[in-house]
């Protein structure tokens, strides 16, 4: 069976094994270990350990172990919080693959140092933080199709896509008229045309100075959706109140956003007064045929098309209808059938499930209440904030003030609703401390296979080695797939990782090493064919006046250029290009004392531009170990006094 046959099927049975951390200290295995002896200093598999366990807990924490050579069946993409970047984990075993640099400036790969980086960045390279939230995978058809994720920076209200085959981010996007995108959600079918998100916080428009009136007409915040490809943004639309996560169904008309400020509150007493807010429907066909119509406006310098969805005097907008919910809700999550979108209510003990084939009924003034569309309310717990799905029937919902993720039944809890006698609630469990996001395997798309259940918890407390007042958070694995929810893994993590998504691993398809016609090093090729530079072959250094561009190629162990001069006060730009085919021989290049570092991995063009503003003799080197002489690939620039 070739590898990408049997990435069709992670979930087999037969595909486990038992962490040695879980073996050493499972007691119940002695007498079963008695023909296993012979292990010594061997690495089992996961089958041999699986071989070796009997009961559900210890055949839960069996799935766990991938044992060296062997492969995790998925991709885990975790927000990096207020690092700004998206790291990437294998799962089940939840080692740290790789991490993305997107918002932030990373020196090992040279992210928001080097040309191509910054082209990218564009004018939002001048902010040095990020704050990211919510992954999310391309779809078509409502499955996953492994061409590109996406992420959002709350603090400087941008939204980014990366490319999946490279793992790099290729396009950055500062929504206008808005501040802080919070909420991020995609089309599912029958393509990811538009990527959703929610602009948390209203502001006035303009917002010049010359308005402070938070509860003016003029003072609100929108809906944004972006051209997945071009990443333009495409449309706004004005709501009332605010935004907070969103959701989009399978049939591709209909996406969901909570709001918890129906007040426009500007402090917290204020904003918990309602006891019920409200979440936001939003008729994706209505608002393209608005656009169409040419009834929208546009604001400021912006050229985006604006249509209003807020209620006028009692009357409903063309395009939104406001269900009313209790009370600050936060998570907006869709059942993978496509029935329900359910809004977590975070003040409240329930969850509000929202029959999305009501929706058309409502929109067509069908419907007297709004409510209507309500078919459930289960009571879970306090605190609930988000649900996800293990495709089965069931919901597993956070529980952050009682520190308990609880697996409740969607149908069982719609018949409560109605009056039948039902618990519709399966189990609580116990999660270490205070869980926000959680996420089941595919649980976003058609797919959902309830094996696995990510919790991330924000609290760590005592679980790990004490590391001064800035606690880790946790991170927690559960099996999910038989009746009964299994803690297997805590997993520490840092600054507020927030969310995470999971896809099969045959649903990602990464290059090994890059294609020399990438448009990601485009602009650094162009600029190199009008200097008439041949980057594969050509060591060259061009003046022009106080710029200075070095052209060099590199091979373990070395640079085409060992050596070159220039002047005090020249702009210099060095583009490397790695002539390397295989795979793992990564070079870097690093001027001493300059702040210069990036990453040139196989068949890649890299640039970086930086004054030589010191006379003397400064070395560069590799920086990403490539060869037994790496330390000798090295060089000098010279640089004479002005």
């Amino acid at each position: 069976m070739s590898d990408n046959e049997s990435n069709n099927k992670p979930q087999a049975e037969d595909k486990v094994g038992l962490s040695r951390r879980g073996f050493l200290g499972a007691s119940a295995l002695g007498a079963g270990l008695a023909g296993v002896t012979a292990l010594g200093s061997a690495v089992m598999t996961r089958d041999a350990w699986a071989a070796a366990t009997k009961d559900a807990h210890e055949k839960a924490m069996a799935k766990v172990h991938v044992a060296p050579g062997e492969l995790d069946d998925y991709y885990g993409f975790w927000s990096g919080g207020h690092q700004g970047e998206v790291r990437v984990l294998g799962i089940p075993s939840m080692r740290e693959i790789m991490r993305i640099p997107v918002f932030n400036v990373d020196s090992a790969t040279g992210w928001g140092l080097t040309n191509e980086s910054r082209h990218i960045l564009g004018d939002s390279a001048k902010y040095l933080n990020g704050d990211c939230h919510h992954p999310h995978l391309s779809m078509t058809n409502g499955k996953y199709d492994g061409k590109y994720l996406f992420i959002n920076d709350k603090a400087n209200t941008r939204v980014a896509r990366i490319r999946l085959d490279i793992m790099k981010c290729d396009k950055i996007t500062t929504v206008p008229n808005v501040q802080a995108i919070h909420g991020l959600r995609l089309q599912k079918v029958p393509y990811t045309k538009y990527v959703f998100g929610n602009g948390e916080f209203f502001i006035p428009h303009p917002n010049d100075g010359t308005s402070f009136d938070m509860q003016a007409e003029n003072c609100y915040t929108m809906y944004n959706a972006l051209d997945a490809e071009s990443m333009e943004v495409a449309w706004q639309v004005i709501v009332d109140g605010n935004l907070d996560n969103t959701d989009m169904d399978y049939t591709g008309r209909f996406a969901a956003s909570t709001c918890y400020n129906s007040e426009k509150a500007t402090d917290l007493g204020g904003a918990m007064r309602n006891e019920r807010d409200w979440v936001v429907v939003f008729d994706i066909p209505a608002i393209e045929a608005e656009i169409k119509a040419g009834r929208f406006i546009t604001l400021g310098d912006s050229k985006v098309p604006v249509v209003d969805g807020r209620k006028k005097e009692g009357k409903d907008s063309r395009v939104t209808r406001y269900i009313p919910v209790p009370k600050n809700p936060h998570g907006c999550n869709t059942s993978p059938d496509g029935k329900y979108f359910i809004a977590n209510g975070k003040l409240s003990p329930t969850c509000s499930v929202i029959a999305i084939d009501k929706l058309p009924d409502l929109f067509a003034g069908k419907l007297k209440d709004p409510r209507e569309c309500i078919v459930a309310e289960p009571e879970l717990g306090l605190g609930p904030l988000h649900t996800t799905y293990d495709g089965r029937g069931n919901a597993y919902t956070t529980l952050f003030i009682d520190s308990q993720v609880v697996k409740w039944n969607i149908e069982e809890a719609i018949r409560a609703y109605k009056g039948e006698k039902v618990n519709y609630i399966k189990q609580k469990l116990d999660v270490h401390f205070q869980p926000g996001h959680n996420h089941a395997s595919l649980t976003e798309t058609a797919e959902a296979d309830g094996q696995w259940l990510m919790v991330l918890s924000k609290f760590s407390k005592d679980r790990y080695l004490p590391c001064g007042p800035l606690h880790p958070e946790n991170d927690q694995l559960i099996d999910i797939s038989g009746d009964e929810m299994i803690l297997v893994h805590d997993g520490p993590t840092f600054a507020e990782p927030h969310d995470c998504i999971m896809a099969r691993r045959d649903q990602i398809k990464p290059k090994k090493i890059w294609d020399r016609n990438d448009p990601f090093f485009a602009p650094t090729v162009e600029r190199a064919k009008k200097d008439g530079i041949t980057l594969e072959t050509d060591n060259k250094v061009i003046r022009d006046g106080k710029k200075v561009r070095v052209y060099m190629t590199s091979s373990a162990p070395t640079y085409g250029i060992t050596e070159f001069t220039v002047k005090q006060g020249d702009e210099v730009t060095v583009t490397i290009t790695n002539i390397d085919q295989i795979e793992d021989l990564t070079h870097g290049f690093v001027m001493v004392n300059h702040g210069v570092c990036m990453e040139i991995s196989p068949q890649q063009t890299s640039s970086v531009t930086f004054v030589a503003d010191k006379p003397g003799v400064w070395w560069y080197y590799c920086s990403w170990f490539c060869h037994a002489l790496h330390m000798e690939m090295m060089g000098r620039m010279l640089v004479e006094p002005a």
